[in-house]
């Protein structure tokens, strides 16, 4: 059987690596010239982790990244509103550490742009992300991934830190995690309009630098070079994950704002879930159905409570009744 999956990012990768290591013939299409150095960190919770052991990589991402049990929501002034305990495992890892993990074992072609939908292949993986063209050729323009009304950055400073915190404020969020390689990362989002200008490091200064220490001290260390921006989306419910031969995964499918730290976690799932369908049964169209299934109605309701924990983050009215409730469900 051949799979031709277009894009080399993380759903693509993972779905690769399963039906590489069950005897497929698979094609990984990537439009960028090489894998990603740079990139911030990202949660692996445990279902991810457990996906990630199916295709042999698990353990080699616990041996990377840094463990991740408990957090904290704090003010702008330092003061907590809740601690969190984080139940089971779970992993920080950065971009750049779990793609090469997952591109180990599988061969990617870059520098390949795919315009429609390739024909020569019993199955094809649509994994080209929140702007995925196949996804407009399956649905049209009307399911594009929508505007949240915020933008990120994100980036990494050096110096580790051993806490996991993220600060709230009416219209903005600031958040400061350890990382692999002995680094901090950081990441900071902002009610704004789509396309809105800005100036990075001087911005963030300007609307951050009156919080508490920590955050000060990250944006005292930012380079330039490290800074990442963009602003953010999420997606519309499909009709389906699945038409004909071709299934999205990861963002193409279900692009979710990024308060729950999903949405890593839920392309590898994907990954998994698809190759398992596609693996256990002889008729690909059923298998497709199997896994939309299995996939869609969870994925939607974590692109919903993503998109709320971001207006319950950075609400600007009833933040004393919000953080009563957190106290108390903490």
């Amino acid at each position: 059987m051949r799979a031709t999956i277009v894009g080399g990012g993380i759903g693509g990768l993972t779905a690769a690596g399963h039906l590489i290591r069950h005897g497929w013939q698979v094609r990984v299409l990537e439009r960028a010239d090489t894998l990603p150095a740079r990139g911030t960190a990202l949660g692996m919770w445990p279902p991810a982790l457990r996906a990630l052991d199916a295709i042999g990589v698990g353990d080699r991402i616990r041996s990377v990244g840094v463990p991740q049990s408990s957090g904290a929501i704090l003010r702008p002034d330092g003061s907590t509103i809740a601690r969190l305990r984080i139940p089971g495992d779970a992993i920080l890892v950065s971009r750049p550490a779990l793609l090469n993990a997952l591109a180990s074992d599988v061969p990617v072609e870059f520098d390949c742009t795919v315009d429609s939908i390739p024909t020569d292949c019993d199955v094809v993986i649509a994994a080209d992300g929140i702007g995925s063209l196949i996804r407009d050729q399956m649905f049209g323009p009307r399911y594009r991934a929508r505007p949240l009304g915020m933008a990120a950055w994100r980036g990494w400073v050096p110096g580790d830190t051993s806490t996991t915190t993220e600060t709230w404020d009416a219209g903005a969020l600031f958040g400061i995690t350890p990382r692999d390689g002995g680094l901090t990362n950081f990441f900071a989002a902002v009610r704004v309009e789509p396309g809105a200008d800005d100036d990075g490091i001087t911005f963030l200064r300007t609307r951050f630098g009156g919080w508490h220490p920590a955050v000060r001290e990250v944006l005292d260390r930012i380079d330039s070079e490290s800074l990442l921006h963009h602003d953010l989306y999420h997606s519309p419910a499909l009709p389906s994950y699945v038409r004909g031969n071709v299934a999205l995964i990861g963002d193409a499918a279900h692009a979710m704002a990024p308060n729950l730290g999903r949405g890593a976690c839920e392309a590898i799932v994907d990954g998994v879930a698809l190759g398992r369908a596609l693996t256990g049964s002889s008729d690909v169209e059923e298998a497709l159905r199997r896994y939309d299934r299995a996939r869609r109605r969870r994925t939607r309701l974590l692109v919903r409570g993503s998109a709320a924990m971001a207006r319950v983050a950075t609400t600007g009215r009833g933040r004393r009744v919000r953080d009563a409730a957190l106290y108390v469900l903490r």
